[in-house]
């Protein structure tokens, strides 16, 4: 295990810059997702860690040592990728040892590492399989092992879940979150899931355009956003972003006076879908048509329009209105959101 520190690194393909200064402190056992819409940065920001891809600025440290001009081999980490470039023609327990057999690893060592890591992952069963013989979920697995053989400092993952079908991808998150449990290594991910993101993390990363947004621990970054795009972006359902104002101190959402308190500089008004209550047109803060309903058997999301701005509410598997009703939502107080014109949080 190894803490891995970043201090104002940076990347630039000639005059384009994807990073720009970014600084974190991931320490030592922990697991940190990188999270973010793609073209944020984060696979480059994880390849910069590896080795993979060049520093153009700023230091990048692993368990206290600037790795900046070391090779990948050579940093202590292993990185799992989307593609789980398994070798064909060899076994799974082939496909395990052969770094271990490049770096001329004692044999007894090897069987010793690569046993141990089936055992982990539950994986015994297979080791004399080819990988055409495995499912998804398997190959990714032999993957993982061929990472846990080495012993590494850091294990670097790269949406290594994006190939699985969503089952998979549930039951292998599951086995990451015990692997992880079980080895208290020090690992980061990278997602553009959010879901992945909440469910995996200690902490997580936000990045947007090769910046951080903010790091927190999931419940942090849900409960207490730093800005919109963060608020936009984590949770289990979007959150609602609707324009908002505060003449006289009195908050107006779409031209409707609420009953709620606004902060002053308000632009924006942030609610989850769960915190939205449907109730009658008239006794609503709110009241839209109802456009679409999504039913996913213990809740429904329904898709209101209220006159050109559309909203979302969560609902039970026995209040689902029907399409082109009209549907009042009462919001509840605690869990407003208030963002300035700039898209910050005014908590």
């Amino acid at each position: 295990m190894a803490d891995v520190e970043l201090k104002s690194v940076a990347k630039a393909y000639g005059g384009m810059k994807v990073i720009h200064g970014v600084d974190l402190q991931v320490r030592s056992g922990e697991f940190v997702v990188f999270v973010g819409p793609s073209g944020c940065g984060k696979s480059t920001l994880l390849r910069m860690i590896a080795g993979l891809e060049a520093i153009t600025g700023g230091t990048v440290s692993i368990g206290g040592r600037v790795v900046n001009d070391l090779p990948s081999p050579q940093r202590g980490i292993s990185m799992v990728f989307q593609s789980y470039a398994l070798y064909p023609h060899m076994t799974v327990r082939a496909n395990m040892a052969f770094g271990l057999e490049l770096a001329r690893t004692p044999k007894p060592e090897i069987e010793a590492r690569v046993n141990t890591a089936a055992r982990i992952l539950q994986l015994e069963p297979y080791l004399d399989r080819m990988p055409k013989a495995l499912s998804g979920g398997q190959r990714q697995r032999v993957a993982i092992g061929r990472a846990i053989v080495r012993q590494p400092q850091v294990f670097l993952f790269d949406e290594p879940l994006s190939n699985l079908d969503a089952a998979l991808r549930g039951q292998t998150r599951i086995e990451l979150a015990r692997l992880h449990a079980q080895l208290g290594a020090t690992m980061i991910y990278v997602t553009h899931d959010q879901v992945e993101a909440m469910t995996l993390a200690d902490r997580i990363v936000v990045l947007n355009e090769g910046r951080i947004e903010q790091v927190g621990t999931p419940l942090e970054l849900y409960r207490a956003p730093a800005n919109a795009f963060v608020a936009g972006f984590i949770g289990g359902q979007t959150m609602n972003l609707l324009p908002a104002e505060a003449p006289g101190g009195r908050l107006v959402v779409l031209g409707r006076p609420l009953p709620l308190v606004a902060a002053p500089g308000i632009a924006t008004l942030g609610i989850r879908p769960e915190h939205l209550t449907p109730c009658a047109p008239e006794a609503g803060h709110l009241s839209g048509r109802v456009e679409v309903v999504e039913e996913f058997g213990e809740h429904a999301l329904v898709h209101l329009d209220l006159g050109g701005q559309s909203l979302t509410v969560k609902v039970g598997p026995d209040a689902v209105p029907q399409a082109g009703q009209t549907l009042g939502v009462m919001a509840d107080p605690a869990h407003l959101h208030q963002f300035d014109a700039q898209g910050r949080s005014l908590a």
